[in-house]
């Protein structure tokens, strides 16, 4: 179940009971495959340089960030997305190592009109290859069918895209699914100069039937 209470900062949740234990059960599905897949788990950080994100994922992400300044002025943010950091780490501690596999669970936030399935906080599930070899991204929209067919038996895959964010370097893809209406776009990935990965915005997979 969901609660709303009186003053709630618009776009966020409360969620328990029945509803927080289908969320737990869908999560446990998407690692059970990250990680027959050798995926690892990383864990991010909330708060973020907002230099992570002005320099790498380019306008449209930058006018829907939370900023502001730390008690010392440096200007900070919310983190809206988790692939800039993957990068800066790709960059610093993995130059040398080949089809680095991470995947990672993390609340986002993003100043953006809440709609059904889209929020200003909310969670996403991705994985990211650092440093690839072979055909990188037909085999990871192959795991991305895997888990959008957890909660979707109709969908549509894109395989070459524009992708909105700066730094991807060639086409991307996306996954939709129809019947989740003008929020259909449940999945979007490509690649970057570090590597490849992609995106599941976790409350639209939610409301899949």
């Amino acid at each position: 179940m969901e609660y709303t209470i009186q003053d709630k900062v618009r776009g966020v949740r409360i969620i328990s009971g029945k509803q927080a234990s289908s969320r737990r059960e869908l999560l446990n599905q998407l690692i059970e495959i990250a990680e027959s897949e050798d995926f690892q788990e990383i864990v991010l950080p909330s708060i973020e340089p907002s230099k992570v994100y002005t320099d790498k994922a380019g306008s449209e992400v930058m006018d829907q960030m939370y900023t502001f300044p730390d008690k010392k002025g440096r200007q900070l943010c919310l983190r809206p997305e988790g692939t800039a950091t993957i990068q800066l780490l790709a960059d610093k501690h993995f130059k040398n190592q080949k089809n680095v596999k991470f995947w990672y669970f993390e609340k986002c936030w993003r100043y953006e009109r809440p709609q059904e399935g889209r929020y200003r906080e909310f969670f996403q599930f991705g994985l990211e290859i650092i440093n690839p070899t072979g055909n990188a991204k037909d085999y990871l929209i192959s795991i991305a069918e895997k888990m959008v067919s957890l909660k979707a038996s109709d969908y549509e895959v894109a395989p070459s895209v524009k992708r909105g964010l700066a730094y991807y370097t060639a086409d991307g893809f996306e996954i939709a699914v129809p019947q989740l209406g003008a929020q259909k776009q449940l999945l979007g990935g490509g690649g970057y100069k570090q590597g490849i990965g992609f995106g599941i915005g976790f409350d639209r997979l939610m409301l899949c039937r």
